[in-house]
């Protein structure tokens, strides 16, 4: 990695600075397009989501759309896909795919190639990325990521109550898996932690968990859902990211989406939510 160019790590904590520590989802559940008076189609995915773009990008840090709800729609739904990114790229605002990939060899990186390369119609600035096969299966898109000046976010300790019996598990010298995720993904970011930089190799950590895993040799960025409609507020949000706040962020999607779907709301319910993770 040349540290002459920022890391994506150091890209996100400048965006946080400048627009709030907060994850924005372009989440289009079929309830919400309801909502927003459209029908369950791909025209109106695109509809929903070329709203978000224009609400979202120079106002969100980071923006998250869940590719769960555009590959249901098949090719049509991953064009409209191909869509957000591309006008979310194109005026320079951060983005996660949350598409939570994780297998072994050269599928993994092919998963690496779709979503962090850098002539992929998909790429994103950041995936996130399934740690279940081993984090370690995870290093040939985590090095496609970092060649790329891009970023990943490893599920480590998630929200949903389904995790907590395997996630608290002890692992090696770890006191839980959640730990032991959190060790491994630090090692990917020594280099940038020996140059003084924050490194790209990021977690998942739910603002909800009762004992999250410690952070304080992580040296990447940390996604925390669960703000918002699941309950967490920025108080659990600063708990859990004290050590190095400028590199917590939010993840709201819900709360935000409900205001929709004028594009104005959706603004100021961004910019409202964002003032509370702010320094």
């Amino acid at each position: 990695m040349d540290h002459a160019t920022n890391t994506f790590g150091q890209r996100l904590a400048a965006a946080g600075r400048e627009r709030g520590r907060l994850c924005v989802g372009i989440d289009p559940h079929p309830y919400l397009l309801e909502q927003w008076g459209l029908d369950n189609s791909a025209e109106a995915l695109r509809t929903f989501s070329l709203r978000c773009v224009d609400a979202f990008a120079d106002t969100a840090a980071l923006v998250k759309p869940q590719v769960a709800f555009f590959e249901r729609f098949g090719a049509a739904g991953f064009a409209v896909l191909e869509e957000t990114l591309a006008c979310l790229r194109e005026v320079g605002c951060l983005t996660v795919a949350d598409a939570k990939r994780g297998d072994i060899g050269s599928t993994m990186e092919g998963y690496g190639d779709a979503w962090l390369g850098e002539s992929s119609p998909l790429r994103a600035d950041s995936l996130t990325l399934s740690p279940y096969l081993g984090v370690g299966a995870l290093g040939v898109a985590i090095a496609t990521a970092q060649k790329n000046n891009r970023g990943v976010f490893v599920l480590a300790a998630t929200s949903n109550p389904e995790a907590r019996a395997i996630q608290a598990v002890p692992a090696g010298t770890a006191d839980s898996i959640a730990q032991a995720v959190v060790d491994e993904c630090a090692a990917f970011n020594a280099a940038e932690k020996k140059a003084g930089v924050a490194g790209s190799v990021g977690v998942v950590v739910g603002a909800t968990v009762d004992n999250p895993p410690r952070l304080d040799s992580l040296n990447g960025p940390v996604l925390l859902p669960g703000v918002g409609a699941q309950g967490a507020g920025p108080e659990q949000v600063h708990a859990i990211v004290s050590e190095y706040p400028q590199l917590g962020f939010a993840n709201v999607s819900r709360a935000v989406l409900q205001r929709g779907p004028k594009v104005d709301d959706l603004r100021k319910a961004v910019i409202k939510t964002a003032d509370q993770f702010r320094d």
